[in-house]
């Protein structure tokens, strides 16, 4: 199993499914990647902590071909990423939407046939207007190495930092329906990891307050939570399941349509839109 991001979602679903497997952990900060490959080791799994950086295509080959060092690569596990209030929109666009789209392209070429993947990305996507047909169709099939030329992404369509993070998450769950054949999807709400913490901590932070308390289920959710469907996507009663996303958000986004979160004026609206939730894709 090649796990992209040492944090507790992509941790959540390794220990669930990689009993029996050689984990290959990368994350740009090896200090993370060493941490979760302790913690693992101690609990009886076979992990291994490399230092990988997901906006290199050079890193994240380096990264395959270390983990086909051990065997066949039959799993990939995708929850590598920034948020809004950890990085640039350069950054964003190039780790969230460029790299998860090369790791897609060059995963796909080698992984074992019967071989699964799953990419946590956001419920953002859901809540930024639709795009057009061409759009989403660009997002979906351009090459990895021509996506960030693409007019819709030129940095003077880009507004900030939440909307860069809007265009790559709603880019995750198009190339995963366009690598339909290889891959499924998860879309996860707010869940209690790092990243989120820094997002309720930071200038948005009264934003995810109120979503969590008028969202149906009135509270975050758990990694373990979006592992319980990882767990089924990636396994044998799940293999009729491909090319799909799954909105796992505590209802938070059915509220926003239609309950409480739903926003009352532009000004609102636009500032809910622009919310950061967690999403996956399998």
């Amino acid at each position: 199993m090649i796990l992209t991001g040492a944090g507790q979602i992509g941790m959540a679903i390794a220990r669930r499914i990689g009993s029996g497997m050689k984990i290959v952990i990368g994350d740009k900060s090896v200090e993370n990647a060493n941490a979760m490959a302790r913690t693992m080791n101690q609990a009886g799994f076979d992990a291994t902590p490399l230092e990988m950086d997901l906006s290199s295509r050079n890193s994240i080959l380096h990264l395959i071909a270390e983990a086909q060092g051990y065997g066949n690569i039959s799993m990939l596990v995708n929850a590598a990423g920034v948020s809004p209030s950890q990085a640039s929109v350069e950054t964003i666009l190039q780790v969230d939407l460029y790299g998860t789209a090369v790791l897609l392209e060059e995963v796909g070429k080698v992984i074992m046939p019967g071989g699964t993947g799953v990419t946590i990305s956001r419920q953002s996507g859901h809540r930024m207007p639709a795009l057009t047909p061409e759009q989403d169709e660009q997002l979906a099939v351009t090459p990895a190495e021509e996506l960030l030329a693409l007019p819709l992404l030129h940095p003077e369509q880009i507004k900030d930092t939440l909307h860069a993070y809007q265009m790559a998450k709603r880019c995750n769950v198009k190339r995963v329906m366009a690598e339909a054949v290889k891959w499924g999807a998860i879309s996860p709400g707010i869940v209690v990891t790092r990243l989120a913490v820094d997002e309720v901590n930071g200038q948005r932070g009264e934003f995810y307050k109120n979503m969590f308390a008028k969202c149906p289920v009135g509270r975050p959710g758990t990694a373990d939570e979006i592992a319980h469907v990882a767990e089924l996507l990636m396994g044998g009663k799940g293999s009729f399941i491909t090319g799909a996303d799954f909105l796992i958000d505590g209802g938070a986004t059915a509220s926003y349509f239609y309950g409480p979160l739903k926003p009352h004026d532009s000004k609102e609206k636009t500032s809910q839109t622009s919310e950061n939730g967690r999403q996956s894709t399998k």
